[in-house]
Parts: C-alpha cells; sequence; structure tokens
C-alpha cells in the first residue's frame, strides 16, 4: 500500500513534486491492477466472453495494430447453481493481455457498462475493416496539402503524468497555407487525420506493454496520448464550410472509433472571446469530456501543463517538433532519376530519431 502522508514526509531534498507524484501515482496505478486475478463475474471477464461473437459479426479482429482473441472455451463461463446465467471464470485470464487491454479501454468509454462498450467495439470493427486504417497510415499524401499540420513526439516529465514519457500530438492549423486545397476534399483530410492517429497509437507501443489498464474509475489509463491544437493565425471569426464539415466529420469519427485513446487536449492561442464562447458552451458538454479540455490564449503557456519538454515556442526548452516527431508519409523528391519514386529523407530521419 502507499501511504501518500509519509511519502510527502520523507521527501528528500531537493526531488522533484511533479516527478515524486508521477512515481506515487504509478505505484497506485500498478497496485490496482492485476488481471491474473480477476474475480468471478468481474466486469472484463463478462465483456471478453461476449468477444467471439462480437469478432463474428464484424468479420474482422484488428484493434489499434492488435489482433483481438476470444477466450477458450474452458475459461468463458460456469454455470452458477444459483442462477441460470453462464459467469466467466477465474481460472486463468479468459483472453490476452493485449485483448483485454483493448477491451478496457471501450469499457472505460463507456462507464463500465459492458452491452454499451460491445456495441461501439463492433461499430469500431466495422469501420475498421472498411476504412483500413492500417493501410491508411501508409498511405503517402500531397505535402503541398498536409506537410506541417501535424506532428507526434514524446515529451518527458509531464506534471502529474503517470508516465516517465509521454505521446503527444501536435495540430499546427496555422501551417495551412490553402484552406481550400487543404479541406476542399473531405475524404483525404479524414484519411490524413486517420494516419495521424494510427501514427500516435503506433507510438504508444499498445502491443508490447505489460501495465494494464485500471477498471473505470480505479485510476488513470497509462496507455493514452496528450493532443495539441495550436491555433496561431487562425481566424475562429470566418472559417469556411469545408473546415467546418472536416472539423465535425472528425469529431464523429474519433469519438465513436478511438475511445480512451486522449488524455487531454490543449486549444493554444486561442482569443479570450472564443475561450469565452466554449466556456459558455461547456455547460452542454459532458463533464468527463470538459475535463479533458484545457484552453489558453498564448502558446508560450504550454509549459505549465506539458513542462519542459516542449520547443521554446510553447515555452520549454525542449527540441522543435521538425526533425522530433514522426508525421504520416508525403511526397518527397525523386532519387537518381527514379520518376514516381517518393522519398521523405526528414521523415525518416524523424522515425530514426523515435526509434519507430
Amino acid at each position: 500500500m502507499v501511504h501518500y502522508h509519509d511519502q510527502e514526509a520523507h521527501q528528500p531534498t531537493g526531488v522533484n513534486a511533479a516527478e515524486l507524484n508521477a512515481k506515487v501515482n504509478a505505484a497506485v496505478l500498478k497496485s490496482g491492477s492485476d488481471w491474473d486475478n480477476l474475480h468471478e463475474g468481474h466486469v472484463l471477464l463478462r465483456f471478453s466472453a461476449k468477444l467471439g461473437d462480437i469478432i463474428k459479426e464484424a468479420g474482422y479482429s484488428e484493434m489499434y495494430g492488435i489482433e483481438l482473441s476470444a477466450p477458450t472455451a474452458e475459461t468463458v463461463g460456469t454455470h452458477n447453481q444459483n442462477t441460470a446465467n453462464m459467469y466467466p471464470t477465474n481460472r486463468g485470464q479468459p483472453a490476452p493481455f493485449h485483448t483485454l487491454l483493448i477491451l478496457q479501454k471501450f469499457l472505460r468509454a463507456n462507464a463500465g457498462q459492458v452491452n454499451a462498450a460491445s456495441s461501439q467495439l463492433l461499430g469500431a470493427l466495422k469501420w475498421r475493416k472498411e476504412f483500413k486504417p492500417l493501410e491508411v497510415k501508409k498511405q503517402v499524401f500531397d505535402k503541398t496539402k498536409f506537410q506541417g499540420l501535424g506532428y507526434v513526439t514524446r515529451l518527458k516529465g509531464v506534471p502529474d503524468s503517470v508516465n516517465e514519457e509521454d505521446v503527444a500530438t501536435f495540430n499546427i492549423y496555422g501551417a495551412v497555407k490553402d484552406t481550400k486545397k487543404t479541406f476542399g476534399s473531405l475524404d483525404e483530410f479524414i484519411r490524413w487525420r486517420v494516419a495521424l492517429m494510427e501514427l500516435t497509437l503506433e507510438t504508444l507501443n499498445l502491443s508490447s506493454t505489460t501495465h494494464p489498464i485500471p477498471d473505470y474509475n480505479k485510476g488513470p489509463d497509462p496507455h493514452q496520448a496528450l493532443q495539441i491544437h495550436d491555433y496561431l493565425r487562425v481566424s475562429f471569426l470566418r472559417q469556411p464550410p469545408e473546415v467546418k464539415a472536416a472539423s465535425q466529420k472528425a469529431i464523429q469519427l474519433f469519438s465513436a472509433h478511438y475511445p480512451e485513446t486522449l488524455s487531454k487536449k490543449y486549444f493554444v492561442n486561442v482569443p479570450l472571446v472564443m475561450q469565452w464562447m466554449f466556456g459558455a458552451m461547456q455547460v452542454f458538454m459532458a463533464k468527463e469530456t470538459v475535463r479533458k479540455m484545457q484552453w489558453m490564449s498564448y502558446g508560450e503557456e504550454l509549459h505549465k501543463y506539458l513542462g519542459q519538454g516542449v520547443s521554446k515556442e510553447y515555452g520549454g526548452q525542449g527540441p522543435e517538433l521538425e526533425g522530433n516527431s514522426v508525421t504520416p508519409r508525403y511526397e518527397g523528391e525523386s532519387v537518381g532519376g527514379d520518376v514516381g519514386v517518393d522519398v521523405d529523407v526528414n521523415n525518416a530521419a524523424r522515425e530514426k530519431e523515435m526509434g519507430v
């Protein structure tokens, strides 16, 4: 058991409070997430018992790069003599660890309700089967439309985080040079946006982690990314219909098919008048959604929330995004006179830097 008062009373001189808090949170996270000893009837076991039928109906079993596997027959359930129901047993894990990881995300997104989580998972699997996001992630995009608009990087020492290092996705809307060109094709923009999200998930390394996710309302999910929306030089008062359509479509798609992938959203360089307007709209939004949103007028304020790992333009001491991030693939220059050979030297360097 972690004793908060004892930790604080014996804090060594010079120890960073944020680092200490992260260690304490990590200890709590670890102590409350033992999937080897789930009790009979646990919500995660009940959800996993439905997985076989969900996969069969969807005709697809991949989620976030992880192949979902239903539990074997002998671990699915046992008959309780006092009822006519079948309950999952406690005889070992009912499904592979990384399958449980995905199921837990859908459960947390639906307040631990198995039926709602099952419905959302089924819809997400059907969408992935049709849209093929893993193939979209490898797609080569027009750099004149999207280059400089999105980056995926890692940040160390984020205050209050349970992780030593966090994944962060930056959306730089001021980088858009031609609004109609970037947002003119809704399908193309959404495909680019999905590619950026899939890169974010890939950087989270979900398929290799060994850390479970706590039950709903029992602690933070350590396998989520931070998302930053930078509106520097962007007009809020005269948004073209293409931008509004793209924004609405992205919100609908990601809320439906990418649950519990983001821990917090930071909106920077947002004029005060717009912050007041968004503040008034919060009464119509779910409390959980509002809790994940943070607004600020100046980009230099971001370091207060994400630490010194952000670049200088955001008030930190970290490196620039360009050259220290991964991005979707963009059209490059031909090499050796071979027409049609697309390369992106900068992106290759970024992938090497990120260890991707």
